[in-house]
C-alpha cells in the first residue's frame, strides 16, 4: 500500500479536521453556498450525474463547490468517482493517473484508488499515463475529496485520479469516449475540477465566464474551445469539462445546469482581480 498525504492541507483548506469540518460547512451555509445542507438519508434511485467542481483555496471558491455536493448527495451514492482536473505543474504524461499510489490521505481520512477501474481506463486509452510525481503537488484533485468525504460520511468509496497537462480538444473527447465505454455499467461519477477566469477585473471576468458557461450549458465543447480561445479565457481545466461532457453525452446524460456562478470577488470581496468559479451538473 503507497499512501498520498495531503499536499495543499493548512493551503487550500485547513489541516485539523474540525476545521476543516466547519469550513465545509460554513461553504453550505455561505449566502453564496445553496445555504441548505447536504442530503443524509432518502436519496432519490436515478442515474448517476456528472459534475464541474471549482478548486481555489476553500474560502475563495468552497460556497460554489458547495453547490455540485450538494446536488451529488440528493441521489444513489456512486461507489467510484473519476476526477479530472488540470495539471498545473505540468510534470509527468499529459493525461496522468496515479502508478504505485492506491490510497490518499486527507485530514478526513484515508479514500482508496480503485485500481482495477483505473487500470481498465489505461487499457483502453494509450494516452493515459501512470505517474505518481505528476500528483506530488497538484491541488486541483485534492481539493475535491473532503467535500466527497463529508457527503458520504461513514459510506466508503474509491476513486481515480486524472492530471491533465495536454488539452486538446480531440485528447479531451477520446478521454471522455474511454471514460464512457469503461464505465458504462458501473456506479461511477466523473467530477471535472475547473476554475474559469484568472485574475481580471470583476465585470470583464464574469462576461467571459458566462459566454463560456453558456457553451457548457449547451454541452458544446467546439464552441466552449473557441470561446476560450477567441476570448483569452484563462479557465484551467477546459480539458476535463470536455472530457467529462462527451463521457455524458455518451451515457446518455444529455441535459445540464448551471448550479452556481459567482467570482472570488462575491467570496472575497477584492474586485478589482478575481477568479472565476463555477459549478454545473449533467444528467439524464
Amino acid at each position: 500500500m503507497t499512501k498520498r498525504t495531503a499536499a495543499v492541507a493548512g493551503m487550500f483548506y485547513p489541516s485539523r479536521k474540525d476545521e476543516l469540518v466547519s469550513l465545509i460547512e460554513k461553504s453550505f451555509s455561505s449566502p453564496v453556498g445553496p445555504q441548505t445542507f447536504p442530503i443524509k438519508e432518502n436519496r432519490e434511485k436515478r442515474q448517476l450525474e456528472y459534475y464541474v467542481a471549482p478548486h481555489a483555496g476553500y474560502i475563495y471558491s468552497g460556497p460554489i463547490a458547495a453547490w455540485t455536493y450538494l446536488e451529488l448527495s440528493k441521489i444513489e451514492l456512486p461507489e467510484t468517482v473519476i476526477i479530472l482536473g488540470p495539471n498545473h505543474y505540468g510534470v509527468g504524461p499529459d493525461i496522468a493517473t496515479v502508478e504505485r499510489i492506491t490510497e490518499w490521505e486527507t485530514p478526513l481520512g484515508i479514500v482508496p484508488i480503485d485500481t482495477e477501474l483505473k487500470q481498465e481506463l489505461v487499457n483502453e486509452n494509450k494516452d493515459i499515463g501512470e505517474s505518481d510525481l505528476a500528483h506530488h503537488r497538484e491541488h486541483s484533485i485534492e481539493v475535491q475529496l473532503p467535500f466527497l468525504q463529508y457527503i458520504f460520511g461513514e459510506k466508503k468509496f474509491k476513486f481515480v485520479p486524472m492530471a491533465m497537462t495536454y488539452q486538446s480538444l480531440d485528447s479531451s473527447i477520446k478521454l471522455g469516449q474511454t471514460i464512457a465505454k469503461v464505465c458504462q455499467n458501473k456506479k461511477v461519477t466523473v467530477i471535472a475540477s475547473s476554475d474559469l477566469t484568472h485574475q481580471e477585473p470583476y465585470e470583464r471576468a464574469k462576461q467571459k465566464d458566462l459566454a463560456v458557461l453558456n457553451a457548457i450549458e449547451q454541452m458544446d465543447v467546439y464552441e466552449m474551445y473557441n470561446i476560450k480561445q477567441s476570448r483569452n479565457v484563462t479557465m484551467c481545466g477546459a480539458g476535463p469539462i470536455a472530457a467529462t461532457v462527451t463521457a455524458a453525452l455518451e451515457t446518455s446524460r444529455t441535459k445540464s445546469k448551471i448550479l452556481k456562478y459567482a467570482s472570488s470577488g462575491d467570496t472575497a470581496g477584492d474586485k478589482i482581480r478575481v477568479v472565476g468559479y463555477s459549478s454545473v451538473k449533467f444528467y439524464s
